[in-house]
Parts: structure tokens; C-alpha cells; sequence
């Protein structure tokens, strides 16, 4: 059937090779000289509601591409560009439902539905992770347009019963067949199943009812988490449709490793290097924790590989109480380049020690704990 409707390039005064930027400026500037409280002319708000209608089909991606392909039909109820004939049914439901609407099968009308949930990938510090911290992030999400307050209606406007389903949101079809008479009810194409219709969009949201803003929220990241926590902030994700609670925001944790500790569970393990005297005749140090350096002390005859461990040191439990222990694995240090007093010393030293050499079977015990914390 013939349409009297104008081309949509023609409404706006663009061409059709115009940019998606050309065709909002052309729009808005339509928009603020024929809105009715502007102007007095007569036929002021049909044409409004034809600058609207061909801005919502140009403004969108794919309803541009199927209307540069198919025209005014392309926006009419029932329409799908993908219909392919007979053979471009998916299966024998699809065919029986195309022809005898499916027995009657009701659609039901909108009720509350709860918005989606976001998600945010947050990297933060190994001590950031181990002691907690809070962190400022801005995530873009749809709120509820501030101009029309989420009426989806311009300002001064409401939006009113549709007339095509008299406010029910479907609309029925009787289709006889072979078998009988069938009724297919379907959302109804002028209100897409809302069971109204705003004659004056806002001119912000195009009667969307949202707008996509940036917000910036405070995330409390509590002490002891590790990679892949998640933390849920309940309410801050998508807003809900048709009265529905909005979805939540889930931030997802990936930590940074340290330059020398490392974790394993609630323990932290750290290797620290003393020479060969502080080895053999014992010292007091101080070894980096997590709440700065500690007091450690090296006892006599110290073995490469020996752990002491620092009990109470370690990370925060995420669900209890406490925390876990620091383990200190003791590295002895071999000089490269001695002074000849030094290579005095210890060649007098090795008389003493004697120059014995003893083969060892068992698996060094630095080894081990290497395969245990996987160092």
C-alpha cells in the first residue's frame, strides 16, 4: 500500500549520506522552532510529531539501515526484514504460528522488571588489597531523564491512551483456516505494548525516559581480598523498566603482585638476605612486613632456606577474625670480591673448617618450601 508520509531526509532537511552528528544538529534545531509552546503556527504539533517520528528511525543505527533499504514500510507493525518465504521459517512452530498465530497465545502485558547489573574491573595495589582501602571509580549507566522527569513526554505534555488498543498494550487478529478460526494476539505495534502513546517527545531522552550519565561512586574495598573478589553494590546498576528495583553494580578486583612479598592464602612470604657472619654468628634485623619494618633476629648457625616465622604478620582474614602469619625465608648472601684482608680471614677461617666435601641425598628443604608457596 502507498504511503503519503514524507521522506524522513526530507523532514529533517539532510542528506541521505549524513552523518549521525548532522542529523541530531538538523533535528534539534527543527525541534526548538516548531515545538508548540514555541510556536503558533497552524499544524505546529503535527509537524513536531513528524520531525520526532523521522528522528527516532535516522538517530538508530538499524532502523536507519532497513529504512534506507525498505522506506516507510520498513516502520510499520509486522515488519521484519529477514522474512526469507516459506523456507525462511526456523521450524514447523514458527510456520504453524505465522499461519494461525499461534492457537490464540497471549502476550502478556509489561509488568515490573528489574534492571540489569553492571560490571567493573578494578585494579588495585597488593597492600591496597591486604589492608583496605576506599576508591573512586565512574562508571556511565541510563538514569531517569531530568527533563521529563521519566515521562518520555516533552515538558507540559502527557502521554495518552493509545488508540489502536484503547490502552490495553495488544491487539488481536481473527484469521481464518482449515482448521478453523484462530485469534493472534500480539503487542500492539503503535505503543509497543506500553497501552499509550506520547504525542510530544522529550526532546532529550527522544522518549526514551532515560538519559546516560557518568557517575562517580565510593567503593569500600575491605581488608584481606585477593584477585577475583567481587563486590556487589546493590541498586547502583541499570535503572528497573515499569516500576521494577534496579539492577546491582558488581565491581571485579585484580591486584597488582608486590616487588617482593608474596601470598599464599592469609600468609605472606618473604625472602631476605644476611652475609655470611650474620649467618654463622646470629643478628638482630629489621625485615619489611606489612605494617612496616619489624625487628627480626637471626639465630647462630642460620642455613640458607631456614623460615622464621612472624606469627600474627600476615594478611587479614576476609571472613573472621585475625590474620595470617609472615614467613621470613632466610637467604645467606656469598660474596663476589673480597679485600686481601678479607681473603686473609678467610682462608685462616677455612684451616679451621677443614676442605671436606659431603654429598647430600635428601632434597634441599628451600626447595621444598619453594614447592609448597610456589615461589
Amino acid at each position: 500500500m502507498a504511503t503519503s508520509k514524507r521522506d524522513y531526509y526530507d523532514v529533517l532537511g539532510v542528506g541521505r549520506s549524513a552523518s549521525s552528528d548532522e542529523i541530531k544538529k538538523a533535528y534539534r534545531q527543527l525541534a526548538r522552532r516548531h515545538h508548540p509552546d514555541v510556536t503558533k503556527e497552524a499544524g505546529a504539533e503535527t509537524r513536531f510529531k513528524e520531525i520526532n517520528e523521522a528522528y527516532e528511525v535516522l538517530s538508530d543505527e538499524k532502523k536507519r539501515a532497513a529504512y534506507d533499504r525498505f522506506g516507510h514500510a520498513s516502520t510499520e507493525g509486522g515488519f521484519s526484514p529477514d522474512f526469507k518465504g516459506f523456507g525462511g521459517f526456523g521450524n514447523f512452530t514458527d510456520i504453524f504460528e505465522e499461519f494461525f498465530g499461534g492457537f490464540g497465545t497471549r502476550t502478556a502485558r509489561r509488568g515490573p522488571r528489574r534492571g540489569a547489573d553492571l560490571r567493573y574491573d578494578l585494579t588495585i595495589e597488593f597492600m591496597e588489597a591486604a589492608l583496605g582501602v576506599e576508591k573512586e571509580i565512574e562508571i556511565a549507566r541510563h538514569e531517569t531523564c531530568t527533563r521529563c522527569n521519566g515521562s518520555g513526554a516533552e515538558p507540559g505534555t502527557t502521554p495518552v491512551r493509545c488508540t489502536t488498543c484503547n490502552g490495553t498494550g495488544e491487539v488481536r487478529r481473527v484469521q481464518q483456516s482449515i482448521l478453523g478460526s484462530f485469534v493472534n494476539v500480539t503487542a500492539c505495534p503503535t505503543c509497543r505494548g506500553e497501552g499509550e502513546t506520547t504525542p510530544i517527545v522529550c526532546i532529550e531522552c527522544r522518549g526514551s525516559k532515560y538519559m546516560r550519565v557518568a557517575r562517580k561512586i565510593t567503593v569500600k574495598i575491605p581488608a584481606g581480598v585477593d584477585g577475583g573478589t567481587q563486590i556487589r553494590l546493590a541498586g547502583e546498576g541499570e535503572p528497573g523498566e515499569y516500576g521494577g528495583p534496579p539492577g546491582n553494580l558488581y565491581v571485579i578486583l585484580d591486584v597488582k603482585p608486590h616487588l617482593y612479598f608474596r601470598r599464599k592464602d592469609a600468609d605472606v612470604v618473604v625472602e631476605v638476605a644476611v652475609n655470611i657472619t650474620q649467618a654463622a654468628l646470629g643478628d638482630k634485623v629489621k625485615v619489611p612486613t606489612l605494617d612496616g619494618e619489624e625487628p627480626l633476629e637471626i639465630p647462630p648457625g642460620t642455613q640458607p632456606g631456614k623460615v622464621i616465622r612472624l606469627r600474627g604478620k600476615g594478611i587479614p582474614h576476609l571472613r573472621r577474625q585475625g590474620r595470617g602469619d609472615q614467613l621470613v625465608v632466610i637467604q645467606v648472601s656469598i660474596p663476589t670480591s673480597l679485600t686481601n684482608e678479607q681473603k686473609k680471614l678467610f682462608n685462616e677461617l677455612s684451616k679451621t673448617l677443614g676442605r671436606e666435601v659431603i654429598a647430600q641425598n635428601e632434597k634441599g628443604f628451600f626447595d621444598k618450601l619453594k614447592n609448597m608457596f610456589s615461589l
